[in-house]
């Protein structure tokens, strides 16, 4: 069901919930017969005995999947599958993509991660372990105090379901894309699993009831991914579809009717596919993805996907027959535990070594390429004037393809917050206080950007620097102006604790630019307040015209295109008024000073995506801090001049 529908129909089945639901009904059987059979359960060895289990076939998939990403995918997408290969090694996966608030419905699969199928066994190991603990714990509270093992089983995950139920009603009505990654928005699916395995032994159910149970589940269960638009409700009430379709045909078991569905499920070949299912299910996926990114299609055709769902069987019967069936059978690991923990770390270290060699790797290659510029790279200087520059095609650019995803300003201390400036809050600093001067930066991920310029002066003059942005979170306080109810509360805060620290100078940006907008350029009314607010309060502001931003992700384009470096940025008329918005309040705030540096970002009428052999854009819209590093001295020039420092 996941494979075809990932494949042919680019749709979600219904089928991981499925697949939730029935690996709980497994291992609570597993425990209860256990507890009856008077076996106490050590749950270190339990643990390693089944990641040893799942682990070999998953790092398989990780390696593989990491090798043709240097075959077959972008550059630009290296380091966010090295990512996405950490949090599906060590089962929190899930937890990335709902920070990234990845659309896991998107039809253009060619853009996805291709590990990021990941998220449902990194949701299952985490309940693997969780659900253990449960099971172990309640046997204890039985013994002690002499209570029916398996009714206290019902309580417990009774209430487990219904809270977590509830809870992912709420959350999806809420934020769907972070719920669908959602651990505990996802647990009433085990617990509905765990429930059914608990009260079925004591259910008798007649065989013509069971019959018609089990048909109703199946074709339920294939049609539910046809059916249901699972976009913006699942994972909510209504996947209770697909789960309670699942717990039909369990409930119905073996029927021996000749008129019963368990004589197809039974059948040799759907045994033998459910033999190979979970290195199936590894595989199809990186399969799919690594295939659109490298042919440049959006989905598969009937064909290429039949012959993707073909090739990902193939190599889930070698994976679990050369793989995962010999270290499964494998006895040395079982004598105790030590050898199982050196066996798992073994088994880990396969991916390892390359998850972390291949980033170093990365890392050292752009830092040889900056440390290597010179007047073939001047960046910002090849429009400032200082020389005549004449672009050498045969000069690599910088920042590397593979490195200008990160290419944001780094502090010399940590940032509180999050990694990506575009996405969350930051809070940064320089480390040095009661400097000379003190400067503070507010606003969204486009004012983030200008601490580049900021980190080198203040290091060079002793100033204290801190910045506070929120990505999407332009400075302002209207909801109408396409700022958020959260935005307005994080500039309320900012704006009250920057007054409190009354800096010398506050920077910001000033307008907003949007190359999908028929208005190129504005500023907004609630953005004059808020500086006007800080201009009360003796804090001079200098505020930047905003950056331009591209059609579409610079890096990707320049991969695709290499050279176009005009057609993958954007004309000056579409992003910028013929006068900026800020001319008409500058008289009305003489202690605001606006600097317009946009003839660096757009010469002529062109604002290209490569300024002197230097990758302007890090994706879209923000600037890498390599161009700003090369912009430095006319930032510096503009503000020193607009502060009257000296």
């Amino acid at each position: 069901m996941v494979v075809t529908y990932h494949i042919w129909f680019g749709r979600v089945s219904g089928g991981v919930d499925i697949f939730l639901l029935v690996s709980a009904f497994l291992m609570t059987a597993q425990f209860t017969r256990r507890y009856a059979g008077g076996r106490q359960t050590e749950l270190i060895k339990h643990y390693l005995h089944h990641f040893r289990r799942l682990l070999p076939a998953a790092v398989t998939v990780i390696v593989g999947t990491l090798a043709a990403t240097f075959l077959f995918m972008p550059a630009t997408r290296w380091v966010d599958t090295i990512k996405q290969g950490w949090a599906s090694l060590f089962y929190v996966e899930n937890f990335l993509l709902q920070s990234q608030a990845v659309n896991y419905y998107a039809a253009d699969h060619s853009l996805a991660s291709p590990l990021q199928h990941f998220w449902s066994l990194s949701i299952q190991g985490q309940v693997f372990i969780v659900w253990p603990i449960i099971f172990v714990g309640a046997g204890w509270v039985a013994r002690r105090f002499r209570l029916a093992y398996v009714p206290l089983l019902r309580y417990i995950f009774g209430l487990v379901f219904l809270v977590s139920l509830v809870y992912s009603v709420l959350y999806t009505a809420s934020d769907q894309s972070a719920a669908y990654f959602s651990t505990a928005a996802r647990l009433w699916e085990f617990a509905l699993g765990t429930l059914l395995a608990l009260f079925l032994p004591s259910v008798k159910i007649p065989r013509s009831a069971r019959i018609v149970l089990a048909w109703l589940g199946i074709l339920a269960m294939l049609s539910c991914g046809l059916i249901l638009d699972v976009e913006g409700v699942f994972p909510g009430w209504l996947a209770l579809w697909p789960t309670l379709a699942a717990a039909c045909i369990l409930a119905a078991g073996q029927t021996q009717s000749r008129f019963g569905i368990d004589r197809i499920l039974s059948s040799k070949p759907l045994v033998r596919m459910g033999n190979n299912s979970y290195a199936l299910y590894l595989w199809h996926w990186p399969m799919l993805v690594i295939y659109l990114a490298w042919s440049g299609k959006t989905h598969a055709g009937w064909l290429s996907g039949t012959v993707i769902i073909v090739g990902a069987f193939l190599l889930a019967v070698l994976t679990t027959r050369f793989i995962e069936k010999p270290l499964r059978e494998w006895k040395w690991p079982e004598a105790n535990r030590r050898r199982s923990a050196i066996s798992l770390v073994a088994v880990g270290a396969a991916a390892i070594l390359p998850l972390a060699g291949w980033p170093l790797q990365i890392e050292q290659t752009n830092r040889a390429l900056v440390a290597n510029m010179d007047a073939r790279n001047p960046g910002a200087a090849a429009v400032g004037g200082d020389f005549v520059y004449t672009p050498d095609p045969g000069v690599p650019l910088v920042p590397s393809m593979t490195a200008v995803d990160g290419d944001w300003p780094v502090f010399p201390t940590a940032c509180t917050g999050t990694a990506d400036p575009q996405e969350f809050v930051n809070r940064c600093t320089n480390g040095i206080k009661n400097g000379t001067k003190s400067v503070v930066v507010i606003g969204s991920s486009h004012a983030h950007v200008l601490n580049t310029p900021l980190l080198t002066m203040a290091a060079k003059n002793n100033w204290s620097l801190t910045s506070i942005t929120k990505g999407y979170c332009p400075l302002g306080e209207d909801t109408a102006a396409d700022i958020t109810q959260a935005c307005v509360d994080f500039n309320k805060a900012t704006l009250a604790e920057v007054l409190k620290m009354k800096p010398d100078v506050v920077v910001t940006t000033s307008t907003r630019t949007n190359a999908q907008s028929n208005v190129p350029e504005r500023l907004d009314p609630s953005w004059v307040t808020e500086v006007k607010t800080l201009n009360d309060a003796g804090i001079q502001v200098v505020a930047f015209r905003d950056t331009p931003r591209a059609a579409q992700p610079v890096p990707a384009c320049l991969e695709k295109n290499p050279g176009a470096y005009v057609a993958c940025g954007s004309q000056r008329a579409e992003i910028y008024s013929e006068d900026s918005p800020t001319g008409a309040v500058a008289a009305a705030m003489p202690d605001t000073k606006f600097l317009d540096l946009s003839k660096y970002f757009c010469p002529d009428a062109n604002c290209p995506a490569v300024i002197g052999n230097v990758i302007v854009y890090k994706d879209d819209n923000h600037v890498t801090a390599t161009y700003m590093k090369t912009l430095t001295p006319y930032f510096e020039k503009a503000f020193m001049a607009a502060t009257g420092w000296s």
